[in-house]
């Protein structure tokens, strides 16, 4: 018979170096909820993206739709009319309420100009928008340039579509101006 049985035994040998491919199955399933996680967290930041940009887009085509009506009616009080009424709802939606609800006139414009409008509001063709509108328009006034008015409220609502509220920009005075023109005071310093 034998005379050793450890012999017969194979000497002692390496395993196989692991293969970095295919990846174990726990792998496949990791990569499959991260990605399922990142499409998930993706198309939430898109959506929240754009529902905050939905009411610039939504007042820059009524924008568009009031100019393409005042080139072919050439009703001008009736485009400054409208045209103030849009960017009053803009300012709504943008701003709080207790800081724009009450603005008219030429606090409406200083508001405007400070948020803005540079200096297009109280001293430009955004004038109109309270001479035409509360009536204080001359008779011997030249009649507002529809384009012009148009174009500075296009542009001020392209400068405040931005998801964060804007700051407010101060065109001049000092900073008890600005504060009283935010918190709509009318009280000195």
């Amino acid at each position: 018979m034998n005379g050793d049985p450890l012999a017969q035994l194979r000497d002692w040998h390496l395993p196989d170096p692991i293969q970095w491919w295919p990846p174990a199955p726990g792998w496949w399933i990791s990569a499959a909820v991260l990605l399922a996680v990142l499409f998930w967290v993706a198309g939430a930041r898109w959506r929240r993206h754009r529902r905050r940009g939905a009411a610039a887009r939504s007042a820059l085509r009524e924008l568009a739709a009031l100019r393409a009506a005042v080139r072919t009616d050439g009703d001008t009080r009736a485009f400054v009319a409208a045209l103030s009424r849009l960017l009053r709802r803009f300012a709504l939606a943008r701003f709080p309420r207790e800081k724009v609800a009450g603005l008219t006139g030429d606090a409406w414009l200083a508001f405007l100009d400070a948020t803005g409008g540079g200096d297009g509001f109280r001293h430009g063709p955004g004038r109109a928008l309270a001479d035409l509108v509360y009536g204080a328009n001359r008779a011997g006034d030249p009649p507002p340039n529809p384009d012009a008015l148009a174009e500075l409220a296009e542009a001020w609502i392209r400068a405040n579509r931005r998801h964060a509220r804007p700051a407010i920009r101060m065109v001049g005075g000092t900073l008890a101006d600005r504060d009283r023109l935010v918190n709509n005071t009318g009280a000195g310093p």
